[in-house]
């Protein structure tokens, strides 16, 4: 969540769910790829990915300005001239976003990004090259066009009814907001890949390393290594209230994926032998920023702050927190909630408006009710709902706006199904400015490559790392270590630090 706030786009908001890309055209498949077989980007490809670019970058954190991302656009490149792809090295754009979660996604016309909290992941250049490969792959194959087609035939404008392309289409300020509740609505651009596609953008991702001099194995390690940080996002998630998708985790089947792409790469030249690079890799991955930025809030336990804006509230045990770089959003099974803010003008009640009337498109006003008005930690508050149905369910739109100073408001938008008690609640109550300490308390990590020393072990360096729980499994889960893996003096690692 920025120093300043807008509100957000539905049609890239859904990114954040495995591997999503906005729609494409044409269609070629892996087949193509392999036999060598030039193909050019065509030019509506590259404006989908021209107008996509700019929306992606404001909702995903922006660009991470660090040596780092010169590194990642280099290897991106490199790796997608190995696709087949004519004018690849020259036309892909590669971004390394300032985004906490991880995550990796293209979108056509040559568009890969990767996130900041992903390449700290990783253990060596080559499962850096195989997840932008991966993408490069689906890019490759077109499998966009897949998914557009098939949301084409869901009709998915049809089945929200009256108010669902209002809520969660176009300039909606919901992002994500609504999915779960009002069903298929955002998917439209955002469609996760079938289990197939995932496989073929993995083949592809292998098939690209192989022409690299990559050891192929990498891709099967970097599955592995996504596949331990799922299992413990799984168990942190009632004690952290973190809960995000991580990249290449549509389907369930994390084992059975690894151990395909390991079977894929033993077939290779390259498979055990192939370039790894870690210790070029360490070096430029050593002060990447890691988990939450400062500058655009922090999640800590249970509780969001952002300390450079002023303010902080609680949010539900056992709920989702997803802070993005205009909003911050909150999921779980009673409901939906997302935090940002409007243009104000010293008049709450025209903010609750404006915020309904930002929710409505072409002139489908929400039926919301009469305004209340309340007082929370010392600040006017003011509060509607709107009971709406979407020809599938029916349920309470809640606005709560709170003034923050004579020039400044903030709110929340809540989606309950109708009638029921809000879980939000206490949230909505805790929102409040923070005092001066507990904003300066809130301090950045950044990994640390060390070399492991003698007497240093798993449990007594990852006792230094700043986490209050699962500290020795973040330990291990960062840096690829199975549960039996011990350290040698002379070991390069990762740890997080301050």
């Amino acid at each position: 969540m920025a120093k300043r706030l807008l509100t957000s786009a539905v049609a890239v908001s859904a990114l954040l769910i495995g591997c999503s890309t906005p729609g494409s055209v044409g269609g070629v498949s892996s087949a193509n790829a392999a036999q060598n077989e030039v193909r050019y980007l065509t030019d509506e490809e590259k404006k989908i990915g021209r107008e996509a670019h700019p929306q992606l970058m404001q909702e995903f954190g922006g660009a991470y300005d660090s040596p780092q991302a010169a590194y990642v656009e280099r290897i991106g490149k490199d790796i997608a001239s190995y696709s087949g792809l004519g004018n690849a090295r020259e036309e892909f754009t590669v971004t390394l976003l300032n985004s906490p979660v991880n995550n990796a996604f293209a979108v056509p016309g040559g568009y890969i990004y990767i996130t900041r909290q992903l390449m700290a992941l990783m253990n060596d250049e080559a499962e850096l090259a195989g997840v932008l490969g991966h993408e490069v792959g689906h890019i490759d194959a077109r499998h966009s066009q897949r998914r557009q087609r098939a949301a084409k035939r869901n009709n998915i404008l049809g089945v929200l009814g009256q108010i669902g392309s209002a809520i969660l289409l176009g300039d909606s300020a919901f992002g994500r907001l609504g999915q779960e509740l009002f069903g298929r609505g955002s998917q439209l651009l955002t469609l996760s890949y079938s289990r197939g596609q995932e496989h073929e953008a993995d083949d592809l991702g292998v098939l690209y390393l192989d022409r690299a001099g990559y050891d192929t194995q990498a891709v099967s390690t970097m599955l592995y290594s996504l596949a331990l940080q799922n299992a413990l996002e799984k168990r942190a998630r009632g004690q952290t209230g973190r809960s995000v998708p991580s990249w290449a985790s549509t389907h369930p089947d994390s084992a059975k994926r690894v151990r395909r792409s390991a079977k894929k790469a033993a077939k290779t030249e390259h498979s055990g032998t192939g370039k790894r690079n870690r210790e070029a890799f360490l070096q430029q991955l050593d002060g990447l920023l890691y988990g939450d930025d400062p500058e655009q809030g922090v999640v800590q336990g249970n509780r969001f702050v952002h300390p450079t804006l002023g303010f902080a509230f609680n949010t539900p045990n056992g709920y989702s927190v997803n802070n993005g770089s205009r909003a911050v959003t909150v999921q779980g099974q009673g409901g939906q909630a997302q935090f940002s803010l409007a243009p104000y003008s010293n008049d709450l009640n025209a903010y609750v408006r404006s915020v309904f009337d930002a929710l409505a498109k072409d002139n489908n006003r929400l039926p919301y009710g009469e305004i209340g008005r309340t007082t929370i930690n010392g600040m006017p508050m003011a509060f509607s709902t709107a009971r709406v149905n979407n020809g599938r369910q029916t349920v309470d739109v809640s606005v709560y706006a709170y003034e923050y100073s004579s020039d400044r408001a903030y709110h929340f938008v809540t989606i309950t199904p109708a009638g029921r008690n809000n879980p939000f609640g206490q949230m909505i109550g805790s929102f409040a400015k923070v005092s001066g300490d507990e904003a300066s308390s809130v301090r950045a990590k950044r990994i640390d490559v060390i070399t492991v020393g003698q007497g240093d072990t798993v449990a007594s360096l990852a006792a230094k790392m700043p986490f209050d729980n699962y500290q020795e499994e973040r330990f291990r889960t960062l840096n690829g270590l199975a549960n039996d893996a011990r350290l040698t003096p002379g070991q390069k690692v990762k740890t997080v630090t301050f």
